[in-house]
């Protein structure tokens, strides 16, 4: 019988026999092609200009070719010329490359032996592209690791939010901005604008909120404004903010562009960042609002079989429109920004409502400062991310409660909470305003004198709001009569003496 030692050495052997020899990956790198780029610059500082924009030194996979150049860039932003001459003084204590060649002898090869700076571009985006692989391959083995030895106290969801933070942080690299543009593209740019809008229904530029008067005075809803709705509670800032996305949503139409990529034609597809209200109660406010039915009786389920059956019909319509709720509280302008973009790329995106701005936080620096500096970041955030996605935004607003201490209670611009940096970004800036809420609240005893004056009042001011436009960066300001329905929460175009009929 043999030996089980041999036996089990036996084994070993053919086991080790068996084993292919590791084999080590290289991270993704073009070591000739950042060789290449460091040679253009040294020859011709202008090439610098083709990738400076979206190339920073962490993207080059060579320590040494990231400090040459952020060597080459420092001294070409200065105003001075950068060759291997004037970047020599920089890397003589540098250690050696190898026992034949200094640095500085480094720098005379590469420009020794750059052609020509035509592909520097091309170079700065294949340097740029490598880099990205290499990050998210450093993201895909953090989440093994973690996922691997993750404390028993660390929730999976902890760590997909982590990841999916990285990813969108990388996604959105170097999204802003395009530099200077020349006028020919701009004036091509308004032209389009002018044709689209001549093409729309009601010859609007922008999309329309469904509100005629409104409409006329906006000329719509612009793209890349930020648009603040403010107003004292209870005056209908959700509710109309609600019935112009619904509007927008149920006017979608899409078309095709020539390159095949999606095109909005009409209405739009929106996001609307609920911070205060749960998407259930939002979706109930538009119901009522769409079906006729007091909202209330649809919560307390006091409705009929007839009125269930047209809430049914009416729920399975909006069902189809492009609407996206997002109904995370205490979000800051970051991960909201994060979330929009994501949106766009996904579904699409033509317009953006966040209710309300204050409820929004700022970055642990600027919320560490004060309120006014916050807000600040804030609406600088809110209009960076209507220019950069190109959407029209809706940010509702408080007031301050100095509107109830004067005689005339219509707000103006001074009212709005740290009002400074609102009304600064903002393009546009509306009121909402209800009369009718303030008179109801100062009924007098019946029977008196005073109520026949004060019912003559509440009757010229029933079913009716304002939407007080305080500033319009590209229009007129001014006062919009509105039809509200308060059971439906609905905003409506007032009906004029001359539209009436006249028996």
């Amino acid at each position: 019988m043999a030996d089980p030692a041999v036996l089990a050495t036996e084994k070993l052997k053919q086991a080790g026999s068996a084993i292919e020899p590791l084999t080590f990956r290289q991270p993704p790198h073009n070591l000739e092609a950042e060789q290449a780029l460091l040679g253009a610059i040294l020859v011709n500082n202008e090439a610098l200009d083709r990738v400076s924009s979206f190339l920073s030194p962490d993207h080059f996979f060579d320590p040494l070719h990231g400090r040459i150049y952020e060597t080459l860039a420092a001294l070409i932003h200065a105003g001075k010329t950068a060759t291997p001459i004037t970047v020599k003084t920089f890397f003589e204590n540098v250690e050696p490359i190898d026992a034949t060649m200094t640095v500085p002898q480094y720098l005379g090869r590469l420009a020794a032996n750059a052609t020509t700076i035509i592909n520097a571009a091309e170079y700065g985006r294949t340097i740029y592209d490598l880099a990205t692989r290499r990050s998210l391959i450093l993201i895909g083995e953090d989440m093994v690791n973690t996922a691997y030895d993750a404390a028993v106290d660390n929730a999976p969801r902890a760590q997909i939010e982590e990841a999916e933070g990285r990813l969108y942080s990388l996604a959105e690299q170097n999204k802003y901005g395009k530099g200077f543009e020349t006028f020919k593209s701009a004036l091509t740019t308004a032209i389009e604008m002018a044709n689209s809008a001549f093409q729309r229904s009601g010859h609007l530029s922008g999309a329309s909120t469904g509100l005629s008067d409104l409409d006329n005075k906006l000329g719509g809803l612009q793209r890349s404004d930020l648009i603040i709705l403010a107003g004292r509670p209870s005056m209908g800032k959700t509710a109309l903010a609600t019935n112009i996305a619904y509007n927008v949503a149920k006017a979608h139409r899409a078309g095709q562009r020539s390159d095949g990529t999606a095109e909005t034609l009409d209405g739009g597809i929106v996001g609307f960042f609920s911070l205060e209200m749960s998407s259930e109660q939002l979706a109930t406010r538009i119901l009522a609002e769409q079906a006729e039915i007091s909202s209330e009786k649809i919560r307390r389920g006091m409705i009929n079989e007839e009125e269930f059956r047209k809430l049914a019909d009416v729920a399975n319509e909006m069902s189809r429109i492009p609407l996206y709720i997002d109904q995370t509280g205490g979000i800051t302008i970051a991960q909201l920004s994060a979330r929009a973009r994501k949106l766009k790329r996904q579904h699409g995106l033509d317009l953006l409502v966040v209710d309300y701005l204050q409820l929004l936080a700022g970055s642990k620096a600027s919320s560490s400062a004060n309120r006014v500096q916050e807000i600040t970041e804030i609406t600088t955030g809110l209009k960076a991310l209507a220019k950069e996605l190109a959407v029209p935004i809706i940010a509702l607003s408080q007031l301050s409660r100095q509107v109830e201490q004067r005689e005339d209670k219509r707000p103006q611009l001074s009212d709005l909470r740290e009002s400074g940096s609102i009304e600064q970004d903002a393009d546009v800036v509306m009121f909402v305003f209800r009369e009718e809420y303030y008179i109801e609240r100062t009924k007098p005893a019946e029977g008196t004198p005073e109520f026949a004056d004060w019912m003559t009042k509440m009757s010229a001011a029933s079913g009716k709001a304002e939407v007080i436009i305080g500033k319009q960066r590209h229009g007129p300001v001014g006062t919009v009569e509105l039809s509200f329905e308060g059971q439906f929460t609905r905003f409506g175009n007032l009906a004029r003496d001359y539209m009436l009929p006249s028996h």
